[in-house]
């Protein structure tokens, strides 16, 4: 599977999950994001036919998913281990939020072997487990529902460090062509001849009518292409006028 080489760094360690569909829908959450390595601990239920189905085209993230008998053999070869919790914990490290701490984690990333823990669906870690980690991060949510699905919070982490890191930014595309100056008094000289032919404006006592109109095109910022397509719609009605 190719993976940009930063993400490439990243491992996703489920531990201990209790419902393989679970696994099946972060492989899917993961991959949607482009990450690769997926790790479980000691998972009650794996492989599952439940796992395969929720993967829903991630079945090949299960198939190279590494299974170990406990977390520190997950965490062997890493360099920095982020622990997810929901909970507030007293621990000598607080936690931060997943925004605040994912630039200190792409940082990791560039240069060494990261791993993103999450605990299981119902107990999530625990303060062992937490403490294996050198950093705790926790997604903040409604006070008072803020538990989020094991699947949902890989997706969120997954997320932000694609994000952070502008792994999947839309492509560039070319900044369209302001109008000028040139182009921008033509066209009000174009509306003004239009809107005295028609009657719609007098001449003779144009009131205010003009200076809202630059005002109001002044708000849209014109662009080239606009100014265009304005000067042909009043060009169009002006042939109008002369049938």
């Amino acid at each position: 599977m190719d993976t940009a080489p930063a993400l490439s760094n990243v491992r996703i360690v489920l531990a201990r999950t209790s419902h393989p569909g679970n696994i099946g829908a972060a492989a899917r959450a993961m991959k949607t994001m482009g990450f690769g390595d997926l790790a479980l601990v000691g998972p009650r239920y794996f492989p599952d036919p439940d796992a395969t189905a929720m993967a829903a085209g991630a079945a090949d993230m299960l198939a190279q998913a590494q299974v170990h008998a406990t977390l520190d053999a997950a965490l062997a070869d890493r360099t920095m281990a982020v622990g997810f919790s929901a909970r507030g914990r007293d621990l000598s490290h607080a936690p931060m939020a997943l925004r605040q701490a994912a630039p200190e984690i792409v940082a990791a990333m560039a240069t060494g072997r990261v791993a993103l823990v999450f605990g299981n669906e119902t107990s999530g870690l625990s303060n062992d487990e937490l403490l294996r980690c050198q950093r705790l991060a926790h997604i903040p949510a409604n006070p008072a529902y803020s538990s989020l699905n094991l699947a949902a919070a890989v997706q969120v982490a997954c997320y932000e460090l694609a994000a952070t890191s502008g792994m999947h930014a839309l492509p560039a595309s070319g900044a369209p062509d302001a109008a000028t100056g040139e182009d921008i008094e033509g066209f009000f000289a174009h509306l003004e001849s239009a809107v005295h032919q028609t009657g719609f404006a007098d001449p003779q006592n144009p009131g205010r009518f003009m200076e809202r109109m630059r005002r109001l095109f002044a708000r849209s910022g014109l662009e080239r292409a606009e100014v265009k397509l304005l000067r042909g719609m009043l060009g169009a009605f002006e042939k109008k006028m002369r049938r």
